[in-house]
């Protein structure tokens, strides 16, 4: 058996953007593992509001002061990335039965492919209406999304 000497975890997604439910989640897994990668996806067929560097910079700029936490993107599968930065774990949060079926499809491949073990966390009941899908649409007609975004976070808005 393999002795690791930290417990890594890899956080993917699109982040955009990082909303109350992902802070929410990486608050959680740090009471887990020893480190966590904050894994940007860059999917190329996905319309983003926030580009890549943006995005990259309020995270990191968010967790700043947090030595373990960093902030990274890939444009690989994730399992490639996850080995490059020495992580065990592959971290995701469900809202709903239906992110259930999503996520157990990915995790059960990956584990088959890898043997990464994904762990999943339940959103907080207060957050499972919160989704950066719907934060961009509020951004998109200038709403305030002050309530959905960690607080700290800046916000670029754009014109």
């Amino acid at each position: 058996m393999e002795i690791i000497d930290k417990r890594i975890a890899l956080f993917p997604g699109t982040f955009d953007p990082f909303t109350i439910g992902h802070e929410s989640l990486v608050r959680r897994a740090l009471q887990l593992v020893d480190e966590i990668v904050i894994a940007i996806g860059v999917n190329e067929s996905k319309r983003t509001y926030f580009t890549l560097g943006e995005r990259l910079e309020m995270i990191r700029d968010l967790y700043g002061d947090e030595p373990r936490i960093r902030v990274e993107s890939y444009d690989s599968l994730t399992l490639e990335f996850a080995r490059q930065c020495g992580a065990g774990f592959i971290l995701r949060g469900i809202r709903s039965v239906f992110d259930f079926e999503y996520e157990k499809t990915i995790a059960d491949m990956n584990r088959t492919i890898s043997g990464i073990e994904t762990f999943l966390l339940f959103t907080e009941p207060a957050l499972t209406h919160v989704s950066s899908t719907q934060v961009r649409e509020l951004l998109r007609y200038g709403h305030d999304v002050n309530l959905f975004i960690p607080k700290g976070m800046k916000l670029k808005p754009k014109p």
